[in-house]
């Protein structure tokens, strides 16, 4: 197996991008507004576990990747390895930052709260449409659809995908994690979003 090609200014905006992500991940979790239904399940697993996000997507990730080499070699790229630990141990880095540097009494206020979610939020979908934007493979989480896809063929991938989601929703509603407003978005709105601000803003940034 070789990974496509990747020039350092592309190396640069692809750590920016998943380090972003796990910025972003960290106060969408402290405001419990709720997160994308893969954050969500993984917070309950690590909550479960008695461990750190990171360490628990380490380790999801990489039972993950095993599938994902197995069946979908053309998912994998140095993208993939950025995704697989950085947005995790990112989170954990920042969870703890701003935990020291901003008070519990900020995320009890639901004006605050919202006045956070939203401009964190469309950082995320900025971080995630660059990320996207380079090409350097997916997610062990988003590369398992393909894979379903692959093998159930007579399902649209918009559906096997649909169906991933709500599947990794469930199980972690389940474990106790909270859905919300963003959950909500996350699930109607992200793909369109990511959509338009790859054409509008990432093609005119990375060329």
């Amino acid at each position: 197996m070789k990974f496509k090609s990747i020039t350092k200014i592309e190396f640069m905006w692809l750590i920016l991008s998943v380090v972003t992500m796990g910025f972003c991940l960290s106060f969408l979790d402290r405001t419990a507004l709720g997160t994308d239904p893969c954050t969500m399940f993984n917070l309950g697993m690590a909550d479960l576990l008695h461990i750190s996000l990171g360490n628990w997507q380490a380790l999801f990730n990489s039972v993950l990747f095993i599938f994902v080499f197995l069946f979908a070699k053309d998912q994998i790229g140095w993208g993939t390895i950025a995704n697989m630990f950085l947005v995790g141990y990112s989170f954990d880095f920042f969870s703890w930052l701003n935990h020291k540097l901003l008070s519990d009494a900020l995320f009890q206020n639901m004006v605050a709260r919202i006045l956070i979610t939203f401009p964190i939020l469309a950082l995320f979908i900025l971080a995630a449409s660059i990320y996207i934007s380079i090409q350097q493979g997916t997610a062990p989480y988003d590369a398992i659809p393909f894979i379903l896809h692959r093998k159930i063929n007579k399902l649209s991938f918009k559906v096997v995908r649909m169906g991933w989601d709500i599947s990794v929703f469930i199980l972690g509603f389940i474990l106790g994690s909270k859905a919300g407003i963003v959950t909500v978005i996350m699930a109607f709105a992200f793909g369109p979003a990511i959509a338009y601000t790859q054409k509008h803003i990432i093609n005119k940034l990375i060329p």
